[in-house]
C-alpha cells in the first residue's frame, strides 16, 4: 500500500509519501526454461520521504528528496523442493537516503509510436535521477553498506520526425571495500516513421551484474524480449538484446474501446556468465515473427495486448518450432 503526493507537474513545489510492501513467495531458479531449484523468499519494504523543488526555472527543474527506508530480506529452504546450491544470507537494512532529480523541459508530442491513435510525449531533454543512502546499525541494520542508484536519459532528433532515445542506469551497494549486487545497463531506441501508418523501430540493450545475489539473475526468453524461445530460457550475469520491428497502425476502432495494430519483428540476444549458464543452448539466439497489438484506449494506462507468433532460428530439438505468446505490456 502507498499514499503519495508526487511531483505531479514540472512546476510542482513539494512531494511526500509513505509506502509499505510485504511479499512471501517461492522463487525458482531456471535453466533452459526449466525449474532446477526453488527456495522461499520473504521481502518487507517500507519507506517515508519528503521532497521539495523551486519549480520550473529557465527550462529546467531540480528536485530534492530526503527519506528513510527499511529493507528486510529472508531466504529459506522449502521442504519437498529441490534446493539451490546456496542461499543468500537474510538481512535487515535501515537507511536514510537523499535523492536528486534534474529535468529539462523539452517534450515532443507524437502519435503512433508506442501506442495507437493516442498522444505520446517523448522526453528529448536531459533527465537524471541520483539516489544515495547508507544503512545504519544504530537504526537496526545488520550491515552498513552504501546503496546507490543512478538513471540518466536523453532524446535526440537525428532527422525530422525521427527519435533516438538513450538511457543508462547503475544500481548496487558498496560494502567491505567493493561493489556488490551492482547492475549496469544501457538502452537505445530508434523510431523512424514511414508515413502515417508505418514505422520502423530498432532497439539495443545491454546489462551486466557484479557480485550478484541469487535473485539478481538477468533472464532472457519470451517474457524478456526473445520471443521465439520459452520463458526464462537463458540467464546469467551479462545480457545483450537487439530488436528490429516494422510496425503497422490501423484505423480499426473496435466498439470505441480498442485500437488495433501489428508488427513484424526480429530479435537477437544472449544471456551468459555466472554459475547457472544454460547448458543446452548457451550461445546467441535469434528469432523472427509477427504479432497483433490491441490497445485499450479507455484504461488509465493504455495497456497493450501482445499476441505473437515467433519462430526460433537457433533452437535445439526440444524447442517448439512455433512459439505462441500472449502478454500485456505498457507499449507497442
Amino acid at each position: 500500500m502507498s499514499l503519495i503526493r508526487p511531483f505531479y507537474e514540472l512546476d510542482a513545489r513539494w512531494s511526500a509519501g509513505v509506502s509499505a510492501v510485504r511479499d512471501d513467495r517461492i522463487d525458482s531458479v531456471y535453466n533452459a526454461g526449466n525449474v532446477v531449484s526453488q527456495y522461499r523468499r520473504g521481502e518487507r519494504r517500507s519507506e517515508v520521504f519528503g521532497g521539495w523543488s523551486a519549480g520550473l526555472r529557465d527550462g529546467w527543474v531540480q528536485r530534492y528528496s530526503l527519506g528513510l527506508r527499511r529493507l528486510d530480506d529472508t531466504y529459506a529452504l522449502e521442504p519437498g523442493l529441490v534446493a539451490p546450491p546456496s542461499l543468500p544470507s537474510s538481512e535487515t537494512l535501515v537507511l536514510p537516503f537523499v535523492r536528486y532529480e534534474l529535468l529539462e523541459d523539452r517534450f515532443e508530442r507524437e502519435t503512433n509510436r508506442n501506442l495507437i491513435g493516442r498522444p505520446e510525449f517523448f522526453a528529448l531533454g536531459l533527465g537524471a535521477t541520483f539516489e544515495l543512502g547508507r544503512a545504519s546499525s544504530a537504526l537496526g541494520s545488520d550491515r552498513t553498506p552504501w546503496l546507490y542508484s543512478a538513471i540518466v536519459g536523453r532524446g535526440f532528433e537525428p532527422a525530422p520526425e525521427q527519435r533516438l532515445m538513450l538511457q543508462a542506469m547503475a544500481t548496487g551497494r558498496f560494502d567491505d571495500g567493493q561493489s556488490q549486487r551492482q547492475r549496469l545497463g544501457i538502452q537505445a531506441q530508434y523510431y523512424v516513421p514511414q508515413g502515417k501508418r508505418w514505422l520502423f523501430y530498432a532497439a539495443a540493450s545491454g546489462d551486466r551484474l557484479t557480485r550478484p545475489s541469487l535473485s539478481d539473475t538477468l533472464l532472457l526468453g519470451a517474457d524478456n524480449g526473445l520471443r521465439g524461445y520459452p520463458l526464462r530460457y537463458q540467464g546469467g550475469t551479462k545480457r545483450a538484446l537487439f530488436t528490429v520491428e516494422e510496425r503497422f497502425y490501423t484505423d480499426l476502432y473496435v466498439w470505441q474501446l480498442f485500437r488495433v495494430g501489428g508488427a513484424a519483428f526480429f530479435d537477437v540476444g544472449r544471456a551468459w556468465g555466472g554459475d547457472n549458464v544454460n547448458t543446452v543452448n548457451p550461445g546467441w539466439l535469434r528469432n523472427a515473427g509477427v504479432g497483433l497489438r490491441i490497445v485499450s484506449v479507455r484504461s488509465a494506462f493504455s495497456n497493450v495486448l501482445h499476441v505473437d507468433l515467433a519462430f526460433p532460428i537457433d533452437a535445439t530439438q526440444d524447442i517448439k518450432k512455433v512459439q505462441f505468446n500472449v502478454k500485456t505490456k505498457t507499449s507497442f
